[in-house]
């Protein structure tokens, strides 16, 4: 889970990874410096050509932090990748970008346009590269392992609280008592 309750205005994650939480999907892609900083000014998807570059760019990026051994600078480069595609399609689909109404919080009338879904299909692509490279997969495992694994809690128990060793019932099954 991603931890937003870091003091992210004084903390370099690539000095201190194990302070870095993946989160879900975009989780903090904003946030986590110094890689918000080195990522933030090539991402761009006006117009395909700007999304080929801008994907391009952010991509490298994601290899020269693999490369390193960073995973979290990696990490950032695949959320913007996916940023990318999801504020893009978001525009494809609403003109401006606003999903919905600001007074009523329904969703707006969807609107098709061409140039922000092929920027949105550019960056798709290389996100699902990044999120699908092997080099990430492993990376990302070590670092769960090493820092976002979970403590056993108190009496043995899971987090569920059925017991160390206990599944759960299988959908459409009754367990006796």
């Amino acid at each position: 889970m991603f931890d937003y309750s870091q003091d992210f205005t004084t903390i370099d994650f690539r000095r201190h990874p194990e302070l870095y939480r993946i989160g879900k999907g975009e989780q903090g892609v904003l946030m986590v410096q110094p890689y918000k900083g080195e990522i933030l000014p090539h991402w761009k998807f006006k117009n395909p050509e700007l999304a080929k570059i801008s994907s391009t760019k952010i991509f490298a990026l994601f290899e020269s932090y693999l490369a390193v051994g960073d995973f979290p600078g990696a990490d950032m480069a695949r959320k913007f990748l996916q940023m990318g595609w999801t504020r893009a399609r978001r525009y494809a689909n609403h003109k401006g970008g606003r999903k919905y109404d600001k007074e009523t919080g329904l969703e707006l009338p969807r609107t098709e346009d061409p140039e922000k879904a092929a920027a949105a299909a550019i960056f798709r692509e290389r996100y699902e590269a990044a999120r699908d490279h092997l080099v990430y997969l492993r990376l990302k495992a070590e670092h769960r392992s090493k820092y976002e694994s979970e403590e056993i809690p108190p009496e043995g128990l899971n987090p569920s609280g059925r017991g160390r060793d206990a599944s759960p019932p299988s959908r459409g099954t009754r367990r006796s008592s």
